[in-house]
Order: C-alpha cells, then sequence, then structure tokens
C-alpha cells in the first residue's frame, strides 16, 4: 500500500520513524512518502519537505510566516494528488494538518491522525473536524480517549511511543560526576528565547558540569552565538546518553520533558515565547492547569512550571537547588512512579502501524 505521512515537528520526525519501521515490517509492498526529518528517512521514508523548513511557534511568529506557510500546503496538496496514497497519515501538527481536512476529504483519501493535537487544552471545538474528517484517530495520552468519548468519537489509545524509545546507550561522564542537562526546545525560536535565561545559572553551581543536548539539523553556529564564552558542554544528536549522565534538568516544554521523566531525572520545565504569542495562548487556554504533559497525566504538580517572566536566574536557581536536594528528589521519584502506572505500555507504534493496516485491508477507501 501506498503511504503520505505529514509531521512537521522532531517530536513528530521521532514518532514517525517508528511508525514507518513498523507498517514496513507489517507491509512488505509498503511504499512511504512523508514530511518529516532524518529520522523518518532513515527509517525509509521518502521526505519531501524537512522539518527544519517547518516549524514555527507562537502565534506571531505563524502570521509572520503565513506566506510560507501557504505555500507549504498547496505543494503538499498538489503532491497527494500526484501520488495518489491509499492513507495519509497526519502526525499531531495541526496549524498546518487541520487545513488539509476538507481537501483530502474532497478527494475521497482515507485520512488516519496519529498523536492527537492537544484540543484539551485548547480550541476544543476542533473535536468537531475531527469528529466529521478523520477516518480513524490514534491518541498516545491516557485521558484522550475519554476526552473524545465525551464528543461522541471513538479512538484508538496505543500508548506512549517514548516507551519504546527510551533505552540509555551510554553515559557521557561517570555516575558522582555531577552533570546538570539542558534542553533547550527543538525550534530555533524557543531556543533564542529560553536559552540564553538557562546560560545565567551556571556560575551558581561551581560543582555541577552543564552540558546542553543540542541538534544538529538546527546549527552548531546557531548554538555557539548564544553561549558564547558561557562554562557549558554541547553535545549534538546525543539527548538521551545527555539525560542517562544528568543529576537534574532544565527542560524546555515539550516532548523533552517526558522523555527526561522517563530517564528518572528530576526537572524543571520552562516556557517562554514573544508575549504576543503568550497573551494570545493564556487567553484561548482555559481548560487545564499546566503546561507540562508530565503533570497532565498525573493531574497534579510533579514537576515545577516556570513561565514567561518566571523564567530568570532567581528561580532557575531556587529550583534547582531544590530539586538537587535528597528531598526534592524523593517527591519526584514518586510523582514519576505515578506516572509510569499512568501512561501505558510498550508497543505503542507496533500497535498503531497494525491497527491502522487491519483498517486498510477491511476498506481501502472511505465510503
Amino acid at each position: 500500500m501506498k503511504y503520505y505521512i505529514i509531521a512537521g515537528e522532531a517530536s513528530g520526525d521521532l514518532h514517525g520513524s517508528h511508525l514507518i519501521t513498523e507498517l514496513k515490517r507489517k507491509d512488505a509492498n509498503a511504499q512511504i512518502r512523508c514530511w518529516g526529518g532524518d529520522k523518518m528517512q532513515a527509517a525509509g521514508g521518502e521526505v519531501v519537505k524537512h522539518i527544519k523548513d517547518l516549524a514555527f511557534m507562537g502565534f506571531f511568529e505563524v502570521v509572520k510566516h503565513l506566506g510560507t506557510i501557504l505555500s507549504n500546503i498547496n505543494f503538499c496538496k498538489k503532491d497527494i494528488l500526484q501520488y495518489q496514497p491509499d492513507v495519509v497519515i497526519l502526525i499531531d501538527y495541526p496549524g498546518f494538518n487541520f487545513r488539509l481536512f476538507k481537501f483530502l476529504k474532497q478527494h475521497r483519501f482515507k485520512i488516519f491522525y496519529y498523536i492527537s493535537p492537544q484540543l484539551w487544552a485548547w480550541r476544543t471545538s476542533r473535536v468537531y473536524k475531527i469528529k466529521e474528517y478523520i477516518d480513524r484517530m490514534f491518541v498516545i495520552l491516557p485521558f484522550e480517549k475519554d476526552f473524545y468519548a465525551k464528543y461522541g468519537v471513538e479512538v484508538d489509545f496505543v500508548g506512549h511511543p517514548l516507551l519504546d524509545e527510551i533505552q540509555p546507550t551510554g553515559q557521557l561522564s561517570q555516575p558522582g560526576k555531577n552533570v546538570i542537562a539542558i534542553l533547550p526546545g527543538s525550534r530555533k525560536q524557543e531556543i533564542s528565547y529560553l536559552l540564553p535565561e538557562y546560560l545565567k545559572v551556571i556560575d551558581e553551581f561551581p560543582a555541577y558540569k552543564f552540558v546542553i543536548a543540542g541538534l544538529s539539523n538546527i546549527g552548531k553556529e546557531f548554538y555557539q552565538n548564544l553561549i558564547g564564552n558561557a562554562r557549558v558542554e554541547i553535545v549534538f544528536d546525543q539527548t538521551y546518553n545527555v539525560l542517562a549522565s544528568a543529576e537534574a534538568a532544565i527542560v524546555t516544554s515539550g516532548t523533552a520533558t517526558l522523555e527526561t521523566a522517563l530517564y528518572n531525572v528530576p526537572e524543571v520545565i520552562c516556557y517562554k515565547g514573544s508575549w504576543i504569542s503568550y497573551f494570545i495562548a493564556r487567553a484561548l487556554i482555559k481548560n487545564i492547569k499546566y503546561i507540562c504533559i508530565v503533570n497532565l497525566i498525573c493531574n497534579q504538580r510533579v514537576v515545577e512550571e516556570l513561565i514567561q517572566a518566571y523564567v530568570n536566574k532567581e528561580r532557575l536557581v531556587a529550583e534547582l537547588k531544590r530539586i538537587l536536594s535528597l528531598e526534592g528528589k524523593t517527591n519526584i521519584a514518586k510523582g514519576y512512579e505515578l506516572l509510569q502506572s499512568k501512561i501505558g505500555e510498550q508497543g505503542a507504534s507496533e500497535k498503531a502501524a497494525r491497527l491502522m493496516i487491519g483498517y486498510l485491508q477491511n476498506n481501502k477507501r472511505p465510503d
């Protein structure tokens, strides 16, 4: 069968790569064309648009790049028509993917959505578009099944694919070397806002080695311009090795917060964007108490969240000291145990691929 997969961010590239692996394992004749990154390409997907050209963070940033986004959408539609896939699989990335719904349905393409947008947090009314256009939804968070059920949408809960990904392969330093990891994000905009704030705390912890988990697709020069002469090491494309060596971490809100928790590393979560984007988001997000996926899954504050002006040297230093203390580590460990009990089992990518192929074999095209 022919698959067309659309992911627009680093986390989508990661999860999409494992999905491609499983689709190819279960469908010997699978042909996969996709929007993604290096991981999806390495898994065997033919990447036609790379995520480094697709990820825009925040409302103001999206408006600023609207021309590029619209151009990409038009290209995507033409490419899908030319390719004629048996199914289009959308991975999160709602600002882009939702704009394809009507077009895909008009041209009678079957549509699967893997990894739900955070509709439970904001713009809940978009659930009705999911109900109208999507043939099948595959969710990865335990509470999402109940959320969609309230709107009469039947979904498949497959578990979180990170449970298959988290497999430490080594350490950057020997135990006891006192490493604090910095995970500044996967997009240039958020890294620009947050990394300079993170670096301000380094001199307050002279006994610790700070290591940045960098991404090579962002560019080494980009990081270096922000780092300057700071006492910090940067390691590229080895996030899990960095976490395996860390005693604590400063993490930008996103998938990395869950990755850090699954490595049992105490963390402080940060988010900072343009003030325009922040105030718009604050007005729209009314249904949730937290921004961090760890806290959302547990429905309690397991890790501290610092947002906008609270991302400053004083608060960061205080929170780092707290989570490095014995009491802080003990409290977070209890929260991580709760997280593990709620998040599901391994095998999410395999289960998603198996279900997708099963639905396609029963009915290749929607009625």
